[in-house]
């Protein structure tokens, strides 16, 4: 089976959590299985506010876009927002600095099979077998 879904979002964490919400609603109907959902629901939250908070700086004026690709296999979750954009390595990340920034991605990173980080686009990609 392959599933497209597009979508958008203000930054405002209120919308935000409606939209995920929904999203993950509709991935319910296509996902049975429990542990893996709650993984998507993670991944989904993280680099959705991520994009929000720190790409669009909470400017409700910009966007968050979701793109989910589907296949047999695979679930791709890819995420853009409008700003600058980061260059981001995940070796260089200390969690004994106890840095605001890149916790998040490194969550993300461990709950996907494949993580890329392209300036203020994160794609996150998800075995569903």
């Amino acid at each position: 089976m392959d599933y497209i879904y597009k979508g958008s979002v203000c930054s405002d964490l209120d919308t935000i959590k409606s939209f995920i919400d929904k999203t993950v609603q509709i991935l319910n109907g296509i996902i049975s299985d429990r542990d893996l959902m709650f993984d998507i629901r993670v991944i989904l939250n993280e680099l959705i506010v991520n994009g929000a908070l720190h790409g669009n700086e909470c400017m409700s004026s910009k966007t968050v876009s979701l793109t989910l690709r589907m296949s047999e296999d695979k679930l791709m979750i890819e995420v853009e927002d409008e700003g600058r954009g980061i260059n981001y390595n995940l070796k260089e990340y200390n969690p004994s600095d106890l840095k605001s920034w890149g916790r998040g991605l490194v969550l993300v990173n461990g709950l996907s099979d494949e993580l890329y980080v392209d300036r203020n686009r994160v794609v996150s990609i998800k075995r569903i077998v």
